[in-house]
């Protein structure tokens, strides 16, 4: 984490945000690609769990170009991470109290979760195909990290809690998900996508859909709210 002190119409404000990203959790990840409009402030906010509203007190917003550094820093990690495959070996809840071991193997069970998870996926095709066709579709293939979310949610639901399956539960239980590390949950999501629905390992055009995101919506580019420049 990057931390800074900045000067408000108040008094002081202490901002801090993630300059790696296995410190960026999936949650924020999707609060980024979901924000409409995305501005340089928006994405200061998401990064470091600061409202908005406090952050225009800030009285120099040039105070803000370290920050911008950073993010885009971390445009250029995520670029990377889409080309792993590489699964984390375990993966904790609950602030570390619960860990749960990622077996290589990674069957969906119980029967309810594995039914709920072939249905996300199903979805996902679906929409895919209603927009590319039938010939076409695994090319453009690109699930959103809500699906992605509700799939883990899915999966780890009895395994993290010890708890029986449940559906509802199971969607409760997204709320955990979005906390895990951005660099653990999407390389598991990557497998289920890739592997459960039969889909070619070579057509993996979805995991550029992030990449894709920071360049159609660059974090950083310049606005009217901020006076920052990218390289």
């Amino acid at each position: 984490m990057i931390e800074k002190t900045l000067k408000t119409t108040t008094g002081k404000l202490h901002v801090s945000i993630p300059t790696q990203l296995d410190e960026v959790t999936l949650g924020q990840m999707m609060d980024l690609q979901q924000t409409t409009d995305l501005k340089d402030i928006d994405a200061i906010s998401i990064l470091s769990g600061i409202p908005v509203d406090q952050l225009k007190t800030v009285r120099n917003f040039t105070d803000f170009q370290l920050f911008g550094d950073i993010v885009q820093s971390l445009s250029h990690q995520i670029a990377q991470l889409y080309n792993s495959d590489i699964i984390p070996d375990q993966i904790s809840f609950s602030a570390g109290e619960t860990t749960v071991k990622v077996m290589k193997n990674l069957s969906i069970e119980p029967a309810g979760a594995f039914m709920a998870a072939r249905e996300i996926i199903a979805d996902e095709i679906s929409e895919c195909i209603k927009t590319y066709g039938e010939e076409n579709w695994q090319d453009y293939f690109n699930p959103s990290l809500k699906a992605c979310c509700q799939l883990l949610a899915h999966y780890f639901y009895c395994k993290a809690t010890g708890k029986p399956y449940n559906e509802y539960g199971a969607e409760v239980f997204t709320t955990e998900i979005k906390k895990l590390r951005v660099t653990e949950a999407l390389p598991i999501a990557k497998h289920f996508f890739i592997c459960y629905p039969n889909l070619s390992k070579q057509k993996t055009s979805f995991w550029q859909r992030l990449p894709r995101f920071w360049k159609k919506k660059p974090v950083f580019a310049h606005s009217k709210s901020l006076s920052i420049s990218t390289p």
